[in-house]
C-alpha cells in the first residue's frame, strides 16, 4: 500500500495541475486518446483491482466485484466516447425577434480543476465514472479516495499514473485529515460521495472558496411493495438490492413497506430467498463482509438497540458468534416492529439489515415516504400501472426503478443523483458531462444591429422604437 499524502503537499499539486491547465486546456482529441487510454489500462488490471477490493473488505464476491466494477466504468466511457462530439459542439439558441439578426449559442466549456472525493463501498466505479465525465468535459482531476479501501485506493493511483501525466489528473491519499483539507482546496467543481453527515462538512469547506458542489448521499431508500404484486417476486429482488455487497450500498433498499396482512408471509419469501441463494453461509465465497470494524460494530449496536426497544431481530442465517466476528460476516437479517425511534428507522442502515414496516393502505404509505428526509432511491412494486403512478405522483426520489432494485444506477442515458438530504447534482452520461462543464452563453451580433439606435437622445425616432419594443 502506497504511504498517505502529505498534507502539505496537497495544495502544490492543486496548483500544478490548475497552471498545466491553463497552459493547454484539453482538446476533444486528447479526451478522446485519454478514455481510451484509461479502459485499455482498466482492463489490463482488473485482475489486481478484483484482489485489492477482496483483501479490502475481508472478502467481497468475486462476482459483486464483476458485476458493480467492471462494467459499470466500461460502459460510461464507451457512452462518453460515443456521444462525445456532439456534446462538445456548440448549440444555436433562439436570440428572439427583438435581437434579430443577432445569433446565439450555448458553448460547453471545462470548468478548470475538479476535485473528487470517492466512498469505499464501491471503491473504483465510484471514483473513476465521475473521472470520466471530468476529462469528458476537459478538466483537470485531483482525486482523494476512501482510506477504509487502502489497497484499492492504491490501485487506484496507480492505475492513473499509468494513464496520465502527472499535471492532468493526481492521487491524494490518507484519512480525515487528508480529505478535510482536500475539501478546502479552491476547486472549480468538487464531487463527494458518501454520508450526509460528512456531506455537510464538505459543503461547508466548500462554500469558503464559493465552490459549487455536486453531493451524491445515501438515505432511507424504501421499497414499496402495493398489495397487488406477488411476493415470491418482490422477496428475491429486494433481497438483490439489500443483500447485494451486505447491504453497503448508498442505492439499496434500507427498509421494506408491505401491506399488514401480508407482512410475515413476506418474511417467508425473504428466508426462502436467502437460503437458496446463500444456505447456511459454511461456504460464504458470495457473500460480502462488512468493510472494517467499526461498521461492523455500529450495525451490531444497531441490532441491539433495536432488540432494547421491542423489536424482533430475525436473523435469516444462524452463524456462529465467534466466526462471524473474526470475519466481520453479518447473516442477512430482518427487524420487525422497529419503532421510530430505533436506530435503524432514524439512520441510514448501511448494512444486510431489513427493517420491515406494514400499512394499512396505500396512502399512509406514500404519506409515510413522502414525510420523512428524500431518499436516494424509491423502489415501488406494483403489477397495476394506475398505482405505480399515485406512488411517483405523491413522492419525490433522486431516482426510481419500478418493480425491482438498483438497476436504474446502470443506465447512463439517466442522470444519477440525490435531491435534499440525499445529495444535489448528478452525474452519468451527459448529466456528468453538463456537471463538469460551463455552458457559456455567447450572443455573436451583427454586423448593421438595429440595438445601435438605441442610444441617447431617447427622442423622435428612437422613442418610438423604444416604445415598440417594449410593448
Amino acid at each position: 500500500m502506497a504511504d498517505d499524502t502529505p498534507i502539505d503537499s496537497l495544495r502544490p499539486t492543486y496548483e500544478r495541475l490548475r497552471a498545466a491547465w491553463r497552459a493547454q486546456r484539453p482538446p476533444v482529441a486528447q479526451r478522446r486518446a485519454d478514455l481510451e487510454r484509461l479502459r485499455g489500462a482498466f482492463r489490463r488490471h482488473a485482475q489486481a483491482m478484483d484482489a485489492a477490493i477482496r483483501a479490502d473488505f475481508g472478502h467481497r464476491s468475486p462476482h459483486e466485484n464483476l458485476l458493480s466494477e467492471n462494467p459499470v466504468v466500461l460502459a460510461e466511457i464507451d457512452h462518453v466516447l460515443r456521444h462525445l462530439g456532439r456534446w462538445t459542439r456548440p448549440r444555436r439558441v433562439g436570440t428572439g425577434w427583438r435581437l434579430w439578426p443577432a445569433r446565439a449559442e450555448l458553448r460547453p466549456v471545462p470548468l478548470g480543476v475538479v476535485g473528487i472525493i470517492s466512498p469505499w463501498n464501491y471503491p473504483v466505479n465510484l471514483a473513476l465514472v465521475p473521472l470520466v465525465s471530468a476529462i469528458a468535459a476537459g478538466n483537470h482531476v485531483f482525486v482523494k479516495p476512501s482510506e477504509h479501501t487502502p489497497r484499492t485506493s492504491a490501485w487506484l493511483q496507480a492505475l492513473l499514473a499509468e494513464v496520465f501525466p502527472e499535471d492532468r489528473v493526481a492521487v491524494a491519499l490518507g484519512g480525515a485529515d487528508v480529505g478535510a483539507a482536500f475539501a478546502a482546496l479552491p476547486f472549480d467543481h468538487l464531487l463527494f460521495t458518501g454520508s450526509t453527515a460528512t456531506g455537510r462538512k464538505v459543503a461547508a469547506a466548500a462554500a469558503a472558496n464559493l465552490t459549487p458542489v455536486t453531493l451524491e448521499l445515501g438515505g432511507k431508500s424504501p421499497a414499496l411493495v402495493a398489495p397487488d404484486f406477488p411476493l415470491d417476486v418482490a422477496g428475491a429482488r429486494i433481497a438483490t438490492g439489500k443483500w447485494f455487497n451486505a447491504g453497503q450500498t448508498c442505492i439499496g433498499v434500507d427498509h421494506a413497506l408491505v401491506d399488514a396482512a401480508r407482512r410475515d408471509a413476506f418474511v417467508a419469501a425473504l428466508r426462502a430467498v436467502v437460503a437458496r441463494r446463500y444456505a447456511d453461509l459454511a461456504d460464504a465465497s458470495d457473500y460480502t463482509r462488512i468493510v472494517d470494524d467499526a461498521h461492523y460494530a455500529r450495525l451490531l449496536a444497531a441490532l441491539e438497540d433495536a432488540r432494547a426497544r421491542g423489536a424482533r431481530v430475525l436473523p435469516l442465517v444462524e452463524l456462529d458468534p465467534e466466526r462471524a466476528r473474526r470475519e466481520r460476516l453479518l447473516a442477512p437479517t430482518v427487524v420487525l416492529d422497529a419503532p421510530d425511534d430505533a436506530v435503524l428507522m432514524r439512520e441510514e442502515i448501511f448494512g444486510p439489515i431489513l427493517p420491515v414496516a406494514t400499512y394499512r393502505s396505500l396512502d399512509e404509505a406514500i404519506a409515510r415516504i413522502d414525510a420523512g428526509p428524500r431518499p436516494l432511491a424509491l423502489y415501488p412494486f406494483s403489477g397495476d400501472r394506475a398505482t405505480v403512478e399515485r406512488i411517483l405522483a405523491g413522492t419525490v426520489a433522486g431516482g426510481v426503478t419500478v418493480n425491482d432494485t438498483l438497476w436504474h444506477f446502470g443506465v447512463q442515458a439517466l442522470p444519477f443523483g440525490g435531491v435534499g438530504a440525499s445529495g444535489m447534482g448528478a452525474l452519468h452520461g451527459k448529466a456528468g458531462f453538463d456537471t463538469f462543464s460551463k455552458q457559456l452563453p455567447v450572443l455573436r451580433q451583427a454586423r448593421r444591429p438595429a440595438t445601435d439606435w438605441l442610444v441617447p437622445p431617447y427622442r423622435g425616432r428612437v422613442d418610438r422604437l423604444i416604445r415598440w419594443l417594449a410593448r
